[in-house]
């Protein structure tokens, strides 16, 4: 199939990687006329991964939904950091899931013992549960959604809450801030209100020697480092200049 002149509608809608959309949604249309309901709808800004009901994701296809905040390719990262501080046969806890992405990937990695997932959509909550078959999957406000019998016992704290400033959000691109929920990418006046509150609760979750990530921004990093140390975490700064990621961890003390 020839398929320049989605091409040319494609990269005419400023979609960066034209040629790669414009074969998943050839691949993904089961008619002419879904193909063509597709490549107007990703014209008109629809994310691509809502339109497929899939996203990439550290090797995965990670099943995502409308409303369901899309797993960013620079939080591979946080994975891999989580994945080389883990300790063998983990609790794991995916906090703020969205669709379950980063506890999928940790997973596939490293066999946890036991793995839980939260998030305050129920959007995401369903998703999440596609993407995490074996794992318990709660809906709540962070740690207000998990049973008290978890406390003080989970080893690897992943939590990809939002760190964009609210005054920031607007000038997001548009499929994210018209097509992902505010509650996943605005993350208050200096971006870590959310990082605050998961840093504050995180020593009463966490096991001895358990450890918090959080993905920031580089500038944020000094910052969040401090909110860690308060709380009573020892923080480290990771980098991956490759993807643009900077990762926060915070370790209890053993």
């Amino acid at each position: 199939m020839d398929t320049s002149p989605i091409i040319s509608r494609l990269r005419a809608a400023g979609c960066v990687f034209a040629e790669d959309e414009a074969d998943l949604l050839v691949a993904a249309a089961s008619s002419p006329a879904e193909l063509e309901s597709l490549v107007d709808r990703r014209v008109a800004g629809l994310p691509l991964e809502h339109l497929l009901g899939w996203a990439e994701f550290h090797g995965l296809r990670i099943t995502v939904r409308p409303g369901v905040f899309v797993p960013r390719h620079r939080t591979e990262f946080l994975v891999d950091v989580a994945v080389s501080l883990a300790p063998p046969d983990p609790v794991v806890l995916d906090l703020c899931c969205g669709s379950g992405a980063l506890g999928a990937a940790f997973s596939a990695a490293v066999a946890p013992r036991e793995l839980h997932a939260a998030d305050v959509e129920p959007a995401a909550v369903s998703c999440a549960r596609v993407n995490l078959p074996g794992a318990r999957v709660y809906e709540g406000d962070l740690y207000d959604a998990l049973p008290s019998s978890l406390r003080g016992r989970v080893d690897v704290l992943l939590a990809n809450v939002p760190y964009v400033p609210s005054e920031a959000v607007a000038t997001m691109p548009p499929e994210a801030r018209l097509h992902e929920p505010r509650v996943a990418l605005d993350g208050g006046a200096d971006g870590l209100d959310l990082a605050r509150r998961v840093a504050d609760g995180a020593p009463r979750w966490l096991a001895p020697g358990g450890t918090l990530l959080v993905e920031t921004s580089t500038r944020q990093a000094p910052v969040l480092s401090g909110i860690f140390a308060a709380a009573g975490l020892t923080p480290r700064v990771h980098e991956s200049e490759e993807l643009g990621a900077t990762v926060v961890t915070g370790t209890t003390k053993v």
